[in-house]
This record gives C-alpha cells, sequence and structure tokens, in this order.
C-alpha cells in the first residue's frame, strides 16, 4: 500500500458501522479558582457510533470545549479535575488510563483539531516537522514515507505547493492556511475518532466545504467518528447526524439534526436559530439576539440555568428541570417542552421590514489606488521567490459605511488591510485617509492618524499580550492617549467598553488564557471601540463568537456606526455576516479584485463565476435545504503564489474559462451601474 493512498478499514471494523464507540457517562469537570469552584461541565452524558457526525454546539462558555479536553485527557492537572463520571472509549475508561497508556491512544485512535492554529502549532519547527511527527510515533513510518504522507495531506487540505511549503514555519502561513495544517495533524493517522473544535473557524467556504466534504468522506469510508464543535449552525445543518446543545455546562437538548433545526423543544435552541443570518432570506434592519449573558459557572444560579434570559420563564423555573426525552424522539431539558411541542409558546423571529442599501456619496474617508505588495520569500531547500500579495487594488471607503472584503485564505484581504493600518509598507501605490497618503506617511504623523484608524485582529490570543490583565490591555491606549482622567477614571471606561461587547466588569482582573476564544475577541472588540476611531479594519472580527454573542456584536458596531458615523473595512468569509453588515462588497482572490457591487447587486445576481462559486459553497442554517444540495467543490488546481498563473488568476479553477482567459489578464470594468468585474466573459 502507498502511503499516499487512503484505504478503508478492514471489513470486520466496517461490519460495526452502528456499534458505540465513544459513551460519556454522568460526566463533571470542575476548575479550582482563585474566585471559587468553577463547575464547567456538570452531568454531561452522550455517545457517538462509529461514522456518525455528532455537532456540539451552544455560546461561547458552554463547556463544549472542556467536555472535549476531558476525552483527549488534556485539562490542567493544576485547576482542572473530574470528580464524577466515565469516558469510555472502545469499552475502555480513559479516566482510568495511564498518562504513557493515553499518549499512545491521542493522535493514533483519538486525535483532535484545536479551534486556535496558531497557539496549537511550535513556532519553532516547520510545517513538515509538526506534521511527520505523529506518523513516525504511531504509524513508524521512515522520513521518506512520512514526507510524502506529508505532501498527500497539505494537498488533501488545499494548500498551494505543498512540498515547498513542508519547509516554511506557522508564522509565515495566513489563519486559513494554519487551520488546514491542523486539519492535516488531525487526519495524518486515519484516526478512529477525530473531534474538531471549529475546525472552520478561520476558513472560508470553499476550502471549509473541502475540508468537512473530505471529513465526511472519510467518516464514510474508514467509520471515522466526528465530533464537531463549532457556532456555523449552516455547517451543523450540512453535516451533522445529531446535535448536542449545552448551555452554562449542562446538556439541554439533544437529537437529529432535522428535529433540532426544524422541531427544537428548549427556548435556548429556538434562540440560537433565530440568531444565524442566512443568505436564502433578505437582511433585516437588525439581527435577532438572545438578550443578555451566560451565567457565571463559579455563582450558578438556582433552577433552570437559561431562566435568566428565557423570555417564557414561569415559577416553576426556579427548580432545576430534568432532561427527559420529548416527541421528536430528543432529550429535553425544558419544563415546558410540551408547551413548546403543542405550539402554545414559540420564539419567532420579530417582524421587521427588509432594509435596503444605503448607498453613501462625497468625498471618501479611505481612498486606495493602485495598490500593490510583494513579499520576498525563501526556503531552507536554497529556493526563492517573489509572493505577489497584493496586485493593483483599488477601493473606496466613505464615512459611515461598511465595505465588505471577502475571498479565500490567501487571497490577499488581510494584507490590505495591514497596509491601511501601515503595519506593512506598499510596494507602490496610494493610501489616502483623510487626505492624508498613509503610504508616505512619517511616524509622528502616523502615530496621530492610529488612534482614528483601529483594528479588530483575526486572531485574539496573539494580539492580546498574555502578561497584562485584559482590564490592562484595554486601559493602555486610553493612558497613552490620555483619554481617561486617572485609574478611577480608568477603571470605569473599561467596564463601560466591557459591558458594550458583552462581558462582566469582573472580566478586567483576568488574564487572556483564562477566557475562551469567543471572550479574547470581545476584549479585541473593546480594546478597538476605546480609542474612539472614525474608522476601523475588522479582519474577522466575528469569527470566533458563536452565534448569539455575533449578533449582538453586529448589533453593537452597527448601532456605533449610526451614532458615531464609523466607517468599516469588514475583512470575513462568513457570506451570510457580510451580507447583513455591509452596504458594498469586494471580492478577491489571488491578491487581485474580481468584483465590487452593491450588496444586495453582487448577492442576488453576481456576475464574476468566482463570485458564484463562493455563493454556491455556503451553508445555508436548514438541513432539509443541505441534503437536497449537492456538494458545491470548487474544481480545479488551485495556483501557486510563487508562480501565479497568466492572464486571468481563477482561469485554473473557473468553470468557463477559455484560451483567451489564460493569455489576457481582465481589467476590472463597470458591466452595470455600480457593479464592477474583472471577467472578459461577462
Amino acid at each position: 500500500m502507498s502511503v499516499a493512498t487512503i484505504t478503508e478499514r478492514p471489513r470486520e471494523d466496517q461490519s460495526k458501522a452502528a456499534s458505540v464507540l465513544l459513551d460519556v457517562q454522568n460526566l463533571h469537570v470542575h476548575f479550582e479558582t482563585s474566585r471559587g469552584r468553577v463547575r464547567a461541565v456538570e452531568d454531561l452524558s452522550y455517545n457517538v457510533k462509529r461514522g456518525e457526525v455528532v455537532a456540539v454546539v451552544g455560546e461561547s462558555g458552554s463547556g463544549k470545549s472542556v467536555s472535549a479536553l476531558s476525552i483527549m485527557r488534556l485539562l490542567s492537572p493544576l485547576t482542572g479535575r473530574i470528580p464524577k463520571g466515565r469516558i469510555e472509549f472502545e469499552g475502555r475508561n480513559l479516566l482510568d488510563l495511564t498518562n504513557e497508556q493515553m499518549r499512545e491512544v491521542r493522535g493514533r485512535d483519538i486525535s483532535m483539531i484545536f479551534q486556535e492554529p496558531m497557539t496549537s502549532l511550535n513556532p519553532i519547527l516547520t510545517i513538515g516537522l509538526q506534521i511527520m511527527e505523529p506518523l513516525k510515533i504511531h504509524l513508524k513510518m521512515s522520513d521518506e514515507e512520512a514526507h510524502a504522507r506529508a505532501v498527500e495531506l497539505l494537498t488533501l487540505v488545499g494548500i498551494p505547493d505543498p512540498a515547498g511549503r513542508l519547509d516554511q514555519y506557522p508564522h509565515q502561513f495566513s489563519g486559513g492556511m494554519r487551520q488546514r495544517v491542523m486539519i492535516a495533524i488531525g487526519l495524518a493517522c486515519n484516526p478512529k475518532l477525530i473531534i474538531a473544535d471549529e475546525p472552520t473557524t478561520a476558513l472560508d467556504v470553499t476550502i471549509q466545504a473541502q475540508i468537512l466534504e473530505l471529513m465526511k468522506d472519510l467518516s464514510r469510508k474508514l467509520n471515522i467518528a466526528l465530533i464537531v464543535i463549532t457556532h456555523n449552525l449552516g455547517v451543523v445543518a450540512r453535516y451533522a447526524d445529531r446535535v448536542i446543545v449545552m448551555y452554562a455546562g449542562r446538556l439541554v437538548e439533544e437529537g437529529n439534526a432535522e428535529n433540532v433545526f426544524h422541531h427544537p423543544r428548549h427556548p435556548y435552541s429556538m434562540g440560537l436559530l433565530r440568531s444565524v443570518p442566512r443568505l436564502d432570506r433578505p437582511r433585516g434592519a437588525r439581527l435577532e439576539t438572545i438578550e443578555g449573558l451566560p451565567p457565571n459557572l463559579a455563582r450558578m444560579p438556582t433552577g433552570c440555568r437559561f431562566a435568566p434570559r428565557c423570555p417564557f420563564k414561569i415559577d416553576i423555573c426556579s427548580t432545576e428541570p430534568p432532561l427527559l426525552p420529548t416527541d421528536t424522539g430528543g432529550l429535553s431539558r425544558c419544563h415546558r417542552q410540551k408547551e413548546i411541542a403543542a405550539g402554545t409558546i414559540s420564539w419567532s423571529a420579530a417582524e421587521g421590514s427588509v432594509q435596503k442599501t444605503e448607498i453613501k456619496t462625497g468625498t471618501p474617508i479611505l481612498s486606495v489606488r493602485n495598490l500593490v505588495k510583494h513579499f520576498a520569500v525563501g526556503s531552507t531547500l536554497g529556493t526563492s521567490g517573489v509572493v505577489r500579495a497584493v496586485q493593483d487594488v483599488n477601493l473606496e471607503i466613505f464615512a459611515g459605511e461598511t465595505l465588505g472584503l471577502v475571498g479565500e485564505s490567501g487571497c490577499g484581504k488581510t494584507t490590505v488591510g495591514r497596509l491601511i493600518l501601515r503595519l506593512e509598507n506598499p510596494t507602490s501605490g496610494e493610501i489616502h485617509f483623510e487626505g492624508t497618503d498613509l503610504a508616505s506617511a512619517d511616524a509622528a504623523t502616523m502615530k496621530a492618524i492610529r488612534r482614528k484608524i483601529q483594528v479588530i485582529f483575526q486572531d485574539p490570543y496573539s494580539s492580546l499580550n498574555p502578561r497584562m490583565t485584559v482590564g490592562q490591555i484595554i486601559s493602555e491606549p486610553l493612558k497613552v492617549y490620555n483619554l481617561v482622567k486617572g485609574k478611577r477614571g480608568a477603571l470605569e471606561r473599561v467596564e463601560e467598553l466591557l459591558a458594550q461587547v458583552g462581558l462582566r466588569p469582573e472580566m478586567a482582573s483576568r488574564y487572556p488564557h483564562q477566557l475562551s476564544g469567543g471572550q479574547r475577541q470581545r476584549v479585541g472588540i473593546a480594546r478597538a471601540l476605546a480609542m474612539e476611531p472614525s474608522f476601523i479594519v475588522c479582519d474577522e472580527a466575528v469569527s470566533a463568537l458563536d452565534v448569539s454573542i455575533q449578533g449582538q456584536i453586529i448589533n453593537l458596531l452597527e448601532d456605533l456606526q449610526h451614532r458615531l458615523g464609523l466607517a468599516y473595512l469588514f475583512i470575513a468569509h462568513d457570506l451570510a455576516v457580510v451580507r447583513h453588515i455591509s452596504m458594498r462588497v469586494v471580492v478577491m482572490y489571488f491578491g487581485r479584485v474580481m468584483e465590487v457591487s452593491e450588496r444586495d447587486a453582487l448577492y442576488d445576481e453576481p456576475l464574476h463565476p468566482y463570485t458564484k462559486i463562493l455563493l454556491d459553497a455556503a451553508p445555508i442554517p436548514d438541513p432539509t435545504i443541505e441534503k437536497s444540495r449537492a456538494p458545491r467543490l470548487i474544481k480545479g488546481e488551485l495556483p501557486s503564489h510563487m508562480a501565479p498563473p497568466t492572464g486571468c488568476v481563477f482561469n485554473t479553477r473557473c468553470p468557463i474559462a477559455t484560451e483567451e482567459c489564460r493569455t489576457v489578464v481582465p481589467p476590472l470594468e463597470e458591466k452595470r451601474p455600480g457593479h464592477f468585474a474583472a471577467c472578459i466573459k461577462v
């Protein structure tokens, strides 16, 4: 058997497709902190069958990731403990295994794809070494076999020039590409169970579709079971067989995907579903959200934990509800589930008018002209070249406008944002902000301008100082620019900003590592808002947030925009979110602009083949719709940034490309009033 070939498991394993692989029973997980005992998971029970895809959903801090880390036995030995419960994998209780026995299970039989690839990848080791390590340890491959398998894995997850990129380091990859590397490591040894903690958070829709189709295909071929922890309900609708909904450390609903989506039996599940922006529906005035915040796990309320945020609470909700079977064959932890089933209470989306796009005019606050950025790169093999990250980009943003910037990972979106922020110097081109050319501005000019231009970074962990508390992180720029008076003024402003982004005041005393991924992202947003800027670059600002908090943050950004006249460059891969928040949209591919249009025109009648593929690949949070759609996978070869194709950069993957497309670089032309596309076939 070639090491570059995925083969099916022996028939005796195939015959066990319906048997239980993982059985979690009455799991309790506690953390001992200076503020008391945090009951992160309580009385959690569920099982996963061979070849089954189980999605675990819920807000940040609900216990999803902690339960996964418990299965992997990766809880901190200093603060985390499991006082009660069993975790049986193939009949063995993982909690009874020695550390050495558990190390043999990890990576070989159970693998985990973590939420934050930059903190999971070793920054001083090459990508190749990190992929090859489990292959050598668990599968006893030689260097040559492991290298060949590593190349195959990078090819599977859609990384161009895989052989050359094995010699690069994590910081030389974009956020989306680092996530793909983590997925490649997780798939390396063909494990029996993959736990994927937000596996597609940093991925664009086309790669997301490819990765999830690959994982689903492996699940079918090899009987690999998948536990997918995610806040992307479109992904859940497309791929999950069963759904587990968690809230405040408890399982509140469980059932097959179609029943949970179409017939939820818990108010929290109903609230999550109504919070999601959808591509198949017109944009409403505001996103629906679940008001309030999850409870403090160190001071849990009595009775139903969702009651403080539930619009249907009654007196009986002051007592703890049991987890009982529902009429749909699932489970629900709600006193009023029978009334929900009867339809006497419902949490319908509030009616509101469809919001039309408001086109801004006048003098743009930001104008980018002929922007070019090239990076010189090399490798340990002695090869070198130039990456043309941004090629001849033009865009304008007006005061009070949100410009959406979308495209696949590595297309140059983040680089454009960094150039505007002057975190990178352009190779050529102009960047005018309020009349000042940032490309040639000196340090003193940039210091004054930086207060007006802020950024919300994609990776909240690497952008926050791990040695500073949240309060210190947010107050530091306030003190540098003398925006507050004294410690009391700084404390009050920090608490106000934390409240704006949905965090409690006590979070100010915590360090970044003590927060969940979504909470860290909210701290980054609070820090950006602290400077009272006029323009914010939002680089995947809500990608790490669960749907209810995402809705709150988007509504907050829109409220601030209306109140303060803020302008946003909203870089994202979630096309539904971009449709909701943006007024105009720019589509990029391989460093070039493919299409620019007013939001509704672009989503309703896209002109460029690449835009059509992006929209087609985006999942819709409805299992009935998703199960009836064929997989929307982009075809063709992903080119290398070191050797881009001649002519149109999209010609290697375009379904309508001709010979002319391989020789002519199409200009960005106005095909309809206000609608621009770079395609000679349109």
